[in-house]
């Protein structure tokens, strides 16, 4: 009997690991690409921002050198390449002998980039799989057309498909990037200097990151929020830790401001406001969400169901309306996250190719902002519990009290968990600190395995360590046996 043929279109996260694992169940497998394996969230989205980010956090820790005791020789002279922490110009002072030069920083961030996606491809093609560059697009239930940069296509003919084309930002009709000053978050690595002053318009996940990053790197920063808050889907206390540090780091956070346009000026850019407001800047970010890449690739005409806003409709192991069509990733809206895309393109072959699979539990994924502090959370989140009226418990310890914090110099964040008032089982955390994509491991465990905030707590933490702060909340929680 011949292998199985599957064709995936796009070679993000989901898709390429869709093909590792239908290759270890023995299938033919081709990967049509775009622009390079690893997708957009390698080439432009969630490495190169992360990088980004990474960068920005070394300065914020050394702004935290002279709380720590730590005396930077000064140095005279006006400091050199763009501007960094001040005006323009300004003379270095003591504690600001760093600076950043924009062109370095993202000339590595598209070197690690691109290293990962040849990374990538190399794994790819070792474990055998067929790669081809260009576009793809149903011909069909059981057929691909993949046409190359040249011109040249190829007929893919296919027992499986899997569609994992991802999504691309959304912009504003009377805000249209021009690479230039007004920027999607695909576009800002093309900079070489500092923006001098970035509006950002969008306080969700991808604005609060790159607005914390550009105004610990040293740009002034406006922050544009439709909402009363900064991250509005967000848990509320952690949202407010954030608010307030970025306050205090001088970013300008306008809520509830609804940008209604962009415009180029002759030396910069000009928002306006729904209520008639201006603001000026040097550079302006739009980060109000994506789209789904689903148009144009033959899905309505081989039958695919698409939701109203242009995504692919999946159940739990990844099948589409149409059978042998199955799909994963950010074009179906389940969770933009690329572990969730991951995820679903390994359940989409094992299901496929009939090996044994679970459907998708989306109760124990973790989600992480990349701001300083982070905001990881797991579980339930407490708005939802609140929603649906369950009954809970809940106890939250300020990382300012714990001794691991006190030496790094830490002052902001939190740990917060949620759990079930009669049995203790925990439902949901909450970890805001340094580090808190890591630190909310141990809470991920707990949710997806049931554990209880006793067996959370009688686990041995390191003394001293961030981690502490999760066992003691825990033991907060604990409810003895007379309660």
């Amino acid at each position: 009997m011949p292998p199985a043929r599957v064709v995936i279109i796009g070679g993000g996260p989901g898709g390429y690991e869709a093909a590792l694992v239908a290759r270890r169940l023995g299938a033919d497998v081709t990967v049509v690409e775009r622009v390079g394996l690893g997708g957009a969230a390698v080439l432009t989205d969630v490495v190169p921002s992360k990088t980004l980010i990474a960068t920005a956090e070394w300065m914020t820790i050394a702004d935290r050198a002279p709380d720590l005791g730590i005396r930077l020789e000064p140095r005279d002279g006006v400091r050199p390449g763009p501007r960094a922490r001040g005006e323009a110009g300004h003379t270095e002072t003591e504690s600001e002998r760093h600076y950043v030069d924009m062109a370095a920083v993202n000339a590595r961030v598209l070197a690690l980039a691109s290293a990962q996606s040849a990374d990538i491809r190399g794994r790819l093609e070792r474990e055998g799989v067929r790669i081809v560059i260009g576009e793809g697009r149903l011909d069909g239930p059981q057929r691909v057309i993949a046409r190359e940069p040249t011109g040249a296509e190829h007929v893919l003919d296919a027992d499986v498909v899997l569609v994992a084309t991802g999504a691309t930002p959304r912009t504003l009709p009377d805000a249209q990037p021009d690479g230039e000053r007004i920027l999607t978050w695909t576009e800002v690595y093309a900079l070489t200097e500092l923006p001098e002053r970035l509006i950002v318009i969008g306080s969700g996940v991808t604005g609060a990151e790159f607005a914390g990053a550009y105004v610990a790197l040293g740009s002034d920063v406006v922050l544009v929020s439709s909402r009363d808050r900064v991250l509005p889907g967000e848990d509320a206390d952690a949202a407010q830790v954030l608010e307030d540090v970025f306050r205090s780091r001088g970013m300008t956070v306008l809520s509830r401001a609804r940008a209604q346009s962009a415009r180029r000026t002759a030396d910069g850019v000009e928002v306006t406001l729904a209520d008639g407001r201006t603001v000026q800047g040097s550079h302006v970010l739009v980060a109000v969400g994506s789209v789904p890449s689903t148009e144009g690739i033959g899905l309505r005409e081989a039958g695919v169901r698409l939701g109203p806003g242009g995504h692919v409709q999946v159940d739990k192991v990844s099948r589409t309306s149409v059978r042998g069509v199955y799909a994963a990733g950010d074009c179906t809206g389940v969770l933009p996250l690329a572990s969730v895309a991951a995820m679903q393109g390994r359940i989409a072959m094992s299901h496929a190719l009939g090996d044994a699979v679970s459907p998708l539990a989306l109760r124990g994924v973790a989600a992480n902002i990349f701001t300083a502090p982070e905001i990881a959370t797991v579980g339930y989140s407490e708005a939802a519990l609140v929603a649906q009226a369950s009954h809970y418990v809940t106890s939250t310890l300020p990382l300012a009290r714990n001794p691991r914090a006190k030496m790094l110099g830490v002052r902001d964040g939190f740990v917060k968990l949620f759990a079930h008032p009669v049995s203790g089982t925990v439902l949901g955390g909450v970890v805001v600190a340094p580090r808190a994509s890591e630190l909310v491991f141990p809470i991920t465990l707990a949710v997806s395995h049931g554990l209880t905030v006793d067996a959370v707590a009688s686990a041995f933490t390191v003394y001293p360590s961030l981690s502490g702060s999760i066992a003691e909340v825990a033991r907060v929680l604990h409810r003895s046996a007379e309660d």
